[in-house]
């Protein structure tokens, strides 16, 4: 039996990242575990297939939120991928960063480490951008 110093579960965009900086060293021997199958499907590779992928059975876990008075009873489905890649595979290849007040709001009510400038230098690692404004977009 193989044995791992790390099991991730989930093989979205987290857990991808994880598994790859927790093995870069090689010192660490990972297993990523994913439910969903690979992301070969033609419309996960482009943009405008979004409404193939999102609402597909095959590449998408189905939730919806459970009904609440301020929606009038109504479920909401809230997609998630089911997918290598998970639903950074089935959004169309979407990404949006919060607010800088935002992350700065969690600072100040007490989650250090979360502020705008201290998440940026991550933001910017994740991301190879061209266009845009050096001071906030990676390269």
């Amino acid at each position: 039996m193989d044995e791992f110093d790390y099991v991730i579960v989930g093989a979205g965009a987290a857990g991808c990242v994880l598994a790859n900086r927790l093995s870069e060293s090689g010192k660490h021997n990972v297993a990523v575990i994913e439910a969903g199958g690979n992301d070969n499907h033609i419309w996960i590779k482009v943009p405008a297939g979004f409404n193939k992928t999102v609402y597909n059975d095959n590449l998408n876990w189905g939730y919806e939120t459970a009904p609440g008075p301020h929606i009038d009873g109504r479920r909401i489905k809230f997609p998630r991928g089911k997918v290598l890649g998970g639903s950074g595979s089935i959004n169309g290849h979407l990404y949006v960063r919060g607010q800088s007040a935002d992350y700065d709001t969690w600072a100040q009510l007490g989650c250090r480490g979360w502020s705008w400038d201290d998440l940026l230098p991550y933001f910017k690692r994740a991301e190879r951008r061209v266009g845009g404004s050096d001071e906030a977009r990676g390269r």
